[in-house]
């Protein structure tokens, strides 16, 4: 079923594109395919980013409830539910978008692994041919992509970092922190920390899954697999800015 349902239309799509378009290399195939991905999940990621960033606004009032009923869980839990009902907010549709895209991105780390060094003809649907891509291996004509770059690990790292320092949700979660209280408050202090932390942690992160770690276990994906993942993160801040401006006026 996960072979049929979503390998093989994400591996088709992919090898779609190049067929279609025969005179771009995969890496730009890889970009025009990360859009399309991106564009179909994108009704699901808005949805996750309002209720992100509103479950934040309203976190103050959420913590006061754990004060008030804190030695009754279950009271505390109704309380928060029915907080949430009333400013109409649905706690658990990032868990929704999550569980999607989890299979689509192991999905996707396979097509890319399996799509390097050639096209295999027996993944393909009737009415798509296949391409030779022995030639169009050199991203923009100079990085190889069947090896892991240096160049790609870092642009991803980086644009891993602009996403979260841009981000209206880390934005919202640093005000939040910031109108907590006392900011010498061991809670208050935890929690700016890790907000800061996570901008360092996650671009290293970024930089060494794929310049160490995913070239380790899939070395002829590594380049395609930053490629991915840099245009998937643009693609993120893109979405979040747009969402800001159209729907959260209020956040700075």
């Amino acid at each position: 079923m996960y072979h049929t349902l979503i390998f093989k239309p994400l591996y088709n799509g992919l090898v779609g594109i190049m067929d279609l378009i025969p005179w771009i290399d995969v890496g730009i195939a890889v970009i025009i395919f990360t859009v399309i991905v991106k564009l179909i999940l994108f009704p699901l990621s808005k949805s996750s980013l309002l209720t992100q960033v509103r479950m934040k606004e309203i976190e103050p009032e959420v913590n006061k409830i754990k004060a008030q009923y804190s030695k009754d869980r279950q009271v505390q839990a109704m309380k928060i539910m029915e907080l949430y009902k009333e400013r109409n907010i649905k706690p658990f549709s990032g868990i929704l978008l999550l569980l999607i895209q989890l299979p689509i991105l192991f999905a996707l780390i396979s097509v890319f692994y399996k799509i390097i060094p050639e096209v295999n003809p027996q993944f393909l649907y009737s009415f798509i041919s296949a391409p030779d891509i022995t030639n169009k291996t050199l991203f923009l004509g100079f990085i190889d992509l069947t090896q892991k770059s240096l160049i790609l690990s870092l642009a991803t790292g980086i644009i891993q970092y602009l996403q979260l320092y841009f981000s209206p949700a880390m934005r919202q979660q640093g005000k939040t922190i910031q109108a907590a209280g006392d900011p010498t408050d061991f809670q208050s202090q935890l929690a700016s920390s890790m907000n800061k932390q996570m901008k360092i942690f996650l671009p290293i992160l970024a930089f060494a899954s794929t310049y160490w770690i995913i070239p380790f276990q899939f070395p002829q994906a590594a380049s395609i697999i930053a490629i991915y993942w840099s245009t998937s993160t643009l693609f993120t801040l893109a979405q979040e800015l747009f969402i800001r401006k159209k729907y959260m006026k209020g956040i700075q």
